[in-house]
């Protein structure tokens, strides 16, 4: 049976506890009308992994960071998991894309490093040229090149398959950059939690900032979908939308608990988003959302999420110790709820 969702507390606050026991054996959550397969898997080959950013990668299978113990996830369809070491157990690994060169890519946050692993777990590693430059996030660029945020360093940077980095600064200071995605446009946007803003890096490094309107803060996980690229974020509409013009579109979902963080797009097309609150959210483009309850609900705390080779949507539960996989059926969305309203301003670099 599912473990009840706590009543008291956002999951954010439990960041800072021990991680919690891997479950034993796969779960999935009870049928319901609205409500598809839901499958869980524990990580049970290290413990307090604290599974973060995933990805699908070019061998079919889930790859995943595990900050908690410096080690690279990897989880196959059926849930067979191994295990990659990075530079060191502390290293952090906070996101992973898969790379053009059919390797995966990670940042190493404390080890203020870029990671290259194949899927046989052969490792290459490049230091990132600004001190404690903290990479968190990661992806591949139009231009055959991996792209990272550098958190501490106020910096985008770039780095060729072949390990040769270049770094661009932000122009807002201290934004704290963090996520970034490729956009459908030939650029990359980013997120700048602690500076309020979207941002988008062409590939010669021009960047262009877009400060959110009043009520939305610390943008948080970014992808390109329908209409624009989809955000998360704190505030009464954590999922939004922004066009290339900066026109915001700000989404509720209809639990008033929810906390948005990892958002991607399915391979149904439409925008998927991990609630910490113990919830898969999917959200089409006119605003329609239906959500999916996890196993482990909020104690869990599902995190980054990715389309699965398989049509499915993988997520990693950053508590629960574990990654699962969501399958949604076909029935109608239950809740529709938008506001739409322009950012106030954007900067050129």
């Amino acid at each position: 049976m599912p473990r009840a969702t706590p009543t008291g507390g956002r999951p954010v606050r439990r960041l800072l506890a021990a991680s919690l026991s891997a479950l034993i054996g796969a779960v999935a959550a009870p049928a319901r009308a609205d409500v598809g397969d839901v499958t869980v898997h524990p990580i049970t080959t290290t413990a307090g992994t604290l599974p973060a950013g995933i990805t699908t990668g070019p061998d079919g299978a889930l790859w995943f960071a595990g900050p908690g113990a410096g080690r690279i996830g990897r989880i196959s369809a059926a849930g067979d998991v191994t295990d990659f070491p990075t530079s060191g157990p502390d290293s952090l690994p906070l996101d992973i894309t898969a790379g053009p060169d059919r390797a995966l890519w990670f940042t190493e946050a404390q080890a203020n490093r870029i990671g290259r692993l194949t899927t046989s777990g052969r490792r290459t590693e490049f230091r990132v040229p600004t001190p404690d430059g903290f990479p968190a996030g990661i992806a591949t660029g139009p231009d055959g090149a991996l792209w990272f945020t550098e958190q501490h360093g106020n910096r985008i940077g770039r780095i060729t398959t072949s390990g040769r980095v270049t770094e661009y600064p932000v122009p807002t200071r201290d934004a704290a950059v963090h996520s970034i995605a490729a956009g459908t446009d030939g650029a990359l946007w980013f997120t700048e939690p602690a500076g309020g803003r979207i941002g988008r890096i062409g590939v010669t490094g021009r960047i262009t900032e877009f400060t959110l309107p009043r009520g939305a803060a610390f943008p948080d996980a970014i992808v390109a979908g329908p209409g624009g690229m989809w955000f998360t974020m704190s505030g009464p509409d954590p999922v939004g939308r922004i066009d290339s013009s900066g026109k915001v579109t700000g989404f509720r979902p209809p639990d008033p608990d929810s906390v948005p963080a990892g958002i991607t797009r399915g391979p149904d097309g439409l925008v998927w988003y991990a609630d910490q609150a113990g919830r898969i959210g999917r959200i089409d483009a006119d605003g329609a959302i239906t959500s999916f309850p996890v196993p482990g609900g909020a104690d869990g705390v599902p995190f980054r999420v990715t389309a699965g080779p398989d049509g499915g949507v993988w997520f990693t539960e950053l508590l629960g110790n574990a990654v699962g996989r969501v399958r949604a059926l076909p029935r109608r969305p239950r809740y529709v709820g938008t506001r739409s309203v322009r950012a106030p301003g954007s900067r050129l670099s």
